[in-house]
């Protein structure tokens, strides 16, 4: 029986406009097994699991759990755990790095500040600090969610973690498992599918010269679907690989059509349409499903750049 990830990749079902949506990611090391909803099935205590959703909703701020890549043992409570924060809207991102002892500290966190790319909060709270080392490189890996997460993933976090790339984890969701193996790579904010270790070795060699790959990537987390699709269509047609660069700043109309202006640091617009149309053929989503679907995918119908711009002073 062919899995997800193989019948989308059959179907060339394009990634453009498929990342998750999140403008600050909030990353809690949890070792150990996870279930398929990690935050309140794995060691982490699911009260204050629930708590951490509640008080991340409507934020947005999405929490993720993260291990090490290797072999997961039930290995019990670590007694310190890693933490980042990671703000993703272009010209203001950031990535704050922080370890704890108790866990429930992160309810300490203003929420609605992280979301708006405030980090105060975080570093008073935690002890958070800029961080300083490799960008984070973060493999689904939850094959409680998705096998192919598990059979794709987990041999990609271990192959760019052997090759002596220091941020790499496992992460617990990061959706679109029909696109194993996927990464989010911090702190720009962007996803990709379909990963290599070749590739994604460039991906964060980009990143440490504030350089965008687009070759494989499912857009910014940073912005809507739409705006995910159209962002990269500018990218590609404008040529432009700086990660500050471009900003999508209006989005107008509803599904299954969207005109999306994108605008760059030095003035320049362009409108973007932007279709939703179904993913054919049906098929299940996901290997943890029998019911068959046929997934919206991000089309762009035209980049349009505008006539008159003006330059920024």
């Amino acid at each position: 029986m062919s899995t997800c990830s193989t019948v989308s990749q059959e179907l060339e079902e394009p990634l453009a406009g498929t990342a998750a949506t999140a403008r600050t990611w909030l990353l809690l090391e949890q070792p150990g097994p996870w279930g398929a909803k990690a935050l309140t099935s794995s060691h982490l205590d699911p009260a204050l699991g629930r708590a951490l959703e509640a008080a991340a909703e409507g934020t947005g701020v999405r929490i993720a759990l993260i291990r090490r890549p290797g072999r997961h043992a039930d290995s019990g409570t670590p007694t310190v755990r890693q933490v980042y924060a990671a703000h993703t809207m272009p010209g203001r991102s950031w990535l704050r790095a922080a370890t704890t002892c108790d866990p429930r500290q992160l309810l300490g966190l203003d929420f609605a500040a992280l979301g708006r790319g405030e980090h105060r909060t975080f570093d008073s709270a935690l002890g958070g600090r800029a961080h300083t080392g490799d960008p984070l490189a973060l493999v689904c890996t939850n094959g409680k969610r998705d096998r192919c997460c598990a059979l794709l993933g987990r041999p990609l976090a271990a192959e760019l973690a052997a090759s002596g790339a220091e941020g790499v984890w496992e992460v617990t969701h990061l959706g679109g498992h029909r696109f194993s193996p996927t990464l989010l790579v911090l702190p720009y904010g962007y996803a990709y599918g379909r990963a290599e270790a070749h590739a994604v070795k460039e991906v964060l060699h980009g990143v440490q010269e504030g350089r965008i790959v687009v070759e494989g990537c499912r857009g910014s987390s940073a912005w809507e679907r739409p705006g995910q699709a159209a962002e990269l269509a500018v990218r590609a047609a404008a040529r432009e690989y700086a990660a500050d660069a471009l900003s999508v700043v209006g989005t107008a109309g509803a599904a299954p059509r969207w005109e999306v202006t994108v605008a760059h640091a030095d003035g320049r617009r362009w409108r973007v349409m932007v279709a939703q149309v179904a993913a054919l053929l049906p098929r299940p989503e996901s290997c943890g499903s029998s019911v068959l679907g046929s997934p919206a995918r991000m089309d762009v119908v035209a980049v349009h750049e505008s006539r008159t711009t003006a330059l920024a002073s």
